[in-house]
């Protein structure tokens, strides 16, 4: 029986999540006392793995896997998990994992669960911790079926590096027909994704328009964050709706997370909760949000960011 880890990759290179998944499964399969095997989907260098426990990576390529099918890629990790006889898969909590893990579950018969943020503290019967109530709480869960997936939250476990020397192997898959047709794809090339980001800048109708969302812009430029924005920014057509952050929108797990000009609605609360340090600029001392925020800043974005980010740049200049 053995681990098997499947890390995202995009345009051939590995998502950041990848490294956080490979070092929680090698401390898992290091309790279990089995092996740790890695499946790469399309891309081009995975020796950066073996800094974090890798001990043998398994690579599929095709280009029909180039954009994401969450039946195809099920599929393909179901096949090398009967291959090596997994006994435990590991996948990220992105938004295309949480679309494929149940699919997977079912094809595997497995149980499967999400937003897990600790190890097992009991292997029998297996026993995990993870959120719930949109991550305002934590239980601990089990799984008694004979395959375990693991779903695990963004930022809950940190990367670890654990050098190895892994093998590498291409595997051989038979793709199930195509039950999605990609007509086009629009993507912002320039930009750290939210997926990727450790801080993200948001912002909501606070900031009045489009046309005052240089502020946002150009705090992330400094930070080196990701721009994202509420539900009603995206509605009513300010910014793109893959910028949309909340439970309706993307999900968001960062260590720094900054909404500026956003009140805090319950539904957008929901999907940042999980970020470590949560920061809100508004001029509505009862803003729903300073309820949910480590820290608050009472006053107009207008005035209040733009003194932040001449005080920030300054900081990088001397610490540079």
């Amino acid at each position: 029986m053995s681990v098997l880890a499947y890390v995202e990759s995009s345009k051939g290179k590995i998502r950041k999540n990848a490294f956080e998944i490979v070092s929680y499964s090698s401390a898992l399969a290091k309790k279990l006392g089995s092996e740790l095997i890695v499946l790469t989907i399309n891309t081009e260098d995975s020796s950066e793995l073996n800094k974090f426990g890798a001990t043998k990576i398994i690579k599929v390529s095709s280009p029909d896997l180039d954009n994401f099918d969450a039946h195809l890629i099920s599929n393909v990790i179901s096949q090398v998990a009967k291959s090596t006889k997994s006994s435990h898969l590991v996948v990220s909590s992105s938004v295309n994992s949480r679309y494929m893990a149940p699919l997977l579950a079912v094809e595997l018969d497995a149980g499967y669960l999400s937003n897990v943020v600790e190890l097992p503290s009991e292997l029998n019967p297996f026993t995990i911790k993870r959120t719930s109530f949109t991550n305002k709480a934590f239980c601990d869960a089990t799984i008694d079926s004979d395959i375990k997936i693991i779903g695990l939250s963004s930022n809950a476990f940190g990367i670890i590096e654990n050098q190895t020397n892994s093998s590498e192997e291409e595997f051989s898959v038979t793709l199930l027909d195509k039950k999605i047709t990609l007509k086009s794809t629009e993507k912002v090339s320039g930009k750290i994704s939210i997926a990727d980001a450790d801080i993200v800048i948001s912002g909501g109708r606070g900031l009045k328009g489009p046309e005052n969302w240089h502020l946002i812009e150009d705090l992330a430029e400094t930070l080196g964050a990701a721009t994202a924005c509420s539900k009603p920014v995206s509605d009513m057509g300010w910014r793109p709706h893959s910028e949309h952050v909340g439970q309706t929108g993307k999900p968001v797990a960062t260590n720094l997370y900054i909404a500026i000009g956003v009140s805090g609605a319950i539904q957008h609360l929901a999907g940042i909760n999980a970020s470590k340090v949560k920061v809100v600029i508004n001029n509505d001392p009862e803003a729903p949000f300073f309820k949910a925020a480590d820290y608050g800043v009472v006053g107009d974005a207008f005035d209040v960011v733009p003194r932040l980010n001449e005080k920030l740049k300054a900081f990088k200049a001397q610490n540079s």
